[in-house]
């Protein structure tokens, strides 16, 4: 999607002719009886009083009286406004397909507020924010079964995560142990969130750290509502039933910034070879308990390449970045520059020390973040079941239940390979639902399933089936009411046509006056010669101002320009020998108010004396006096360029006043008070 919109409103916002009609343009139906009567025709488009006036004190918030001068001058602003819009449309604007494409995108992301249930999202957000402020640490044990497994499969996988739980819970058993031998890999969050964190066979199921957000909601969920030291009933998520053991909550630690010095433990190491190891820390930690820089002994021994040159400073992170024993050391560093004693981690041993600390953001100000986030995490479905349910309700949905039984004989496994052909339900044609005025039937739904193929290993067809008309109800339902939102929603419908209108505008204006002013070089010459005597430049003095580091400097400075026999380039050159603070030229055409030591001196032609300006010696070389004169194309470009796109426009507007007819009524105008 084009993004041009968002120059579009920054431009016309510093444009004259239509300041800030296009954020509160209101178009619309609007009673046109006695009570509202028309105020303006534009091209045979009739605006009623009211609706003026809403644009109209939308764009004059401050102002409680309405001042005549300021109604005539906006009104004039209006129509050129609804010229240029009615212009777009002659020309077919409207109707080619990069501007349908950029609307469509728009209103996409317009729509999505009134397709989602807001109570529901206030409630996820405050539901997020409040266990931000916790972090949980917590192991588990997957059962892996695909989302749209079986009824056989996912009951096996539910059974054998059951008797896996009683082996723990009624047995006694150790979690950790129990997981090293029972659970499949760990989901690909929990591999990539360390990088080289081994699996869950090698960690016991631990899943370190973590805070709301940082995994999937349903296995969130569990976490935060099982209580530390206990074992959580199966958890459903796409990977498949999980086992939940929390084993520590804490408040959020936030995101901090920490240096640290490593000494790792080469894999295969014997028992003898770690306890050198522990001896090299402990050395190292003494050494900075008696004074030694910590980032020195970082920069000198940590095994950490990346950071020991920085001092063993690593970037900032939360609490999910980092493994268990780390995030624990560091909980335990109160101030900023406290030092850990040495910890150890799977990566080796570690002295950590405390550079900064961030604590969770106010609500108010990560909201717009939050909202984000949770409209892209899994959270975000609950919102929309809760709409759909909501559109359903208000819409009277029916559906006939049988009337998707019919499929499970003509959908096979050819579906699972993209290869089946919607022929196969030719002779499909039941209404399954009805929602509102509209009915889909097992066409419609043969044409989805038929978009919907996709290639997979051989699976249950009828749980296929089921699976996709439920998401071909949900899609619908959505749609259905996206359709509507023109008419449940004035205010949906009037930015739609704020947006409308705007990119119109846009399009139109670009290529008629502001693309016109720069690329027209022909146009934009003769306009500049027509006009040279807007463009002046005021009385200026040609001169090179000397600033000298100490008088001795000075002194031999202007011994070298009163000879004359040498450049401003060769004199800096010449007093900068040994240093290039010593002598700095200044040279240029000053104006008034260009430079105060310029407006300090007489404008005459000659040397001045040195004089001190703050630390430093000065003196002013003037070569003479430049009466004022016209500013060359070049040195005045940029504003004959504007004042080039204003005349265009101009222009452009009487052009239009001529090609469309105006009517505005002056008695009902005269009755706005």
């Amino acid at each position: 999607m084009k993004t041009n919109l968002i120059k579009f409103i920054l431009t016309i916002t510093a444009s004259v002719f239509v300041t800030g009609i296009f954020a509160q343009v209101i178009t619309g139906t609007t009673s046109k009886g006695s009570d509202d009567p028309v105020l303006l025709t534009v091209a045979n488009e009739k605006i009623s009083k009211s609706e003026f006036l809403s644009v109209y004190n939308k764009n004059n918030l401050k102002n409680d009286v309405i001042d005549k001068k300021s109604l005539e001058e906006y009104l004039d602003l209006y129509i050129n406004f609804k010229l240029k819009v009615k212009e777009a449309e002659t020309l077919g604007l409207d109707t080619a397909t990069s501007f349908k494409t950029e609307l469509a995108g728009y209103r996409k992301q317009l729509a999505q507020p009134y397709l989602m249930d807001k109570e529901v999202n206030d409630k996820l957000l405050n539901e997020a924010y409040s266990r931000m402020q916790w972090d949980v640490r917590a192991s588990h044990i997957l059962i892996k079964v695909e989302t749209d497994a079986s009824p056989a499969d996912t009951l096996k996988a539910y059974n054998k995560i059951m008797s896996i739980r009683k082996r723990i819970v009624e047995k006694g058993e150790n979690f950790g142990n129990v997981a090293a031998e029972m659970s499949d890999d760990l989901s690909a969050r929990d591999q990539a969130s360390t990088g080289n964190r081994p699996s869950t066979k090698g960690n016991k199921g631990d899943l370190g750290y973590f805070t709301a957000l940082d995994l999937i909601y349903a296995f969130e969920n569990a976490a935060y509502n099982t209580k530390v030291g206990e074992v959580s009933m199966p958890v459903r998520t796409e990977f498949g039933y999980h086992l939940i053991k929390v084993t520590d909550k804490k408040p959020a630690m936030g995101k901090v910034q920490v240096a640290h010095i490593l000494v790792t433990i080469p894999a295969n190491s014997t028992a003898n070879d770690s306890l050198k190891y522990k001896s090299k820390i402990q050395e190292i930690y003494n050494k900075i308990k008696a004074d030694s820089s910590f980032e020195s002994m970082a920069k000198q021994y940590s095994d950490d390449k990346a950071s020991a040159p920085k001092g063993g400073v690593i970037p900032w992170f939360g609490v999910n970045r980092m493994v268990p024993e780390f995030i624990v050391a560091i909980s335990k560093l109160k101030n900023k520059g406290n030092i850990s004693e040495p910890v150890q981690t799977i990566y080796g041993w570690h002295i950590i020390k405390l550079i900064d600390r961030k604590p969770i953001a106010p609500l108010d100000s990560i909201k717009a973040e939050l909202k984000g986030k949770i409209i892209k995490d899994s959270r975000g479905t609950k919102s929309k079941e809760s709409m759909v349910a909501k559109i359903k309700k208000n819409y009277g949905f029916k559906e006939d239940p049988m009337a998707k039984t019919d499929f499970y004989k003509v959908v096979n496994d050819s579906i699972f390979l993209g290869k089946w052909n919607v022929e196969k339900a030719k002779n499909l044609t039941k209404n399954m639902f009805t929602l509102g005025d509209k009915s889909y039937n097992q066409q419609d739904f043969a044409k989805y399933l038929n978009t919907h193929q996709h290639s997979k290993s051989k699976d249950d067809s009828v749980v296929f089936v089921n699976s996709a008309y439920n998401q071909f109800v949900e899609e619908s339902v959505i749609e259905y009411e996206d359709s509507k939102l023109e008419t449940k929603y004035p205010e949906f419908k009037a930015l739609m046509k704020e947006y409308r209108d705007g990119i119109l505008l846009f399009e139109l204006t670009d290529e008629k006056v502001w693309s016109k002013a720069v690329k027209d070089t022909l146009g934009l010459k003769g306009f500049y010669e027509n006009n040279k005597g807007n463009y002046m430049w005021d009385d200026r003095l040609d001169a090179s101002i000397y600033t000298c580091a100490n008088a001795a400097v000075a002194k031999a400075t202007l011994k070298l320009v009163k000879k004359g026999k040498l450049s401003n380039d060769e004199i800096l050159k010449e007093i900068n020998k040994n240093s290039q603070l010593d002598l700095k030229i200044e040279s240029a055409k000053f104006s008034k108010k260009d430079n105060s030591i310029i407006d300090s001196i007489t404008w005459v032609k000659g040397i001045t004396k040195i004089f001190k300006n703050g630390n430093n010696m000065i003196f002013v070389n003037v070569y003479g006096l430049i009466s004022k004169q016209s500013k060359t194309l070049l040195e005045a470009r940029g504003l004959i360029t504007a004042d080039y796109q204003t005349y265009l426009e101009k222009n452009w507007i009487t052009e239009l006043k001529k090609k469309y007819p105006i009517e505005i009524n002056k008695e009902v105008f005269s009755s706005i008070k």
